[in-house]
């Protein structure tokens, strides 16, 4: 049985479709800095905490810089990762 796409309805009929609108690197700063911001909250001692504080400063290190292609590839797979 295939599934109709064209019936999709409410939010999901962007992600079906595979129109989505990459964000830009000050809405990328933006939803890094929310993050940090939630982590921060976690206690000091927890390694989840620690691990995802050194991810996100990478993130915003390579959003800061000018990148090489490699870099923005590293950039994109990380902040993929994050799911933010």
């Amino acid at each position: 049985m295939a599934l109709d796409r064209t019936k999709d309805s409410g939010n999901n009929s962007s992600q079906a479709t595979g129109n989505w609108k990459p964000i830009g690197c000050e809405e990328k700063r933006a939803a890094v800095h929310v993050e940090m911001e939630r982590v921060n909250k976690l206690p000091a001692n927890s390694s989840y905490a620690t691990h995802r504080l050194r991810v996100l400063n990478k993130v915003l290190h390579l959003i800061s810089i000018q990148r090489t292609a490699s870099q923005n590839e590293e950039l994109e797979l990380l902040f993929a990762g994050i799911s933010l």
